[in-house]
């Protein structure tokens, strides 16, 4: 146990800092959590809704400082990724696009 008293102010700043940070973890958790329940079920416009949330969420975190920028970053990439995956298998289907011709060989070179 810290005994001066400027070492008992840190652990005073230290516990409710704790606190703080663990808050913004778990806000952030459930934000990440809500993303991937909502790939898991098809939704696509609550996957991007919940996507938005998530980004803001996880950088505010990063910038109170409660996880690492890069941390963040990876964070956001990997959920984006699960989206934008889920927003492309499920318009596959209904576009209509025309098949790509066939590659033709090159000439050789050789009689």
């Amino acid at each position: 146990m810290a005994t001066h008293k400027s070492a008992i102010k840190r652990d005073r700043q230290s516990k409710a800092q704790r606190l703080r940070n663990m808050a913004y973890k778990t806000r952030a958790k459930s934000a990440i959590k809500e993303v991937r329940l909502a790939t898991a079920n098809k939704g696509i416009e609550d996957a991007r809704l919940s996507l938005n949330k998530a980004v803001s969420v996880l950088q505010k975190t990063q910038s109170k400082g409660a996880i690492h920028k890069n941390t963040a970053s990876r964070k956001i990439s990997r959920l984006a990724r699960q989206v934008n995956k889920l927003a492309n298998t499920g318009s596959e289907g209904s576009r209509d696009e025309k098949p790509t011709p066939p590659k033709q060989d090159r000439p050789s070179s050789q009689p």
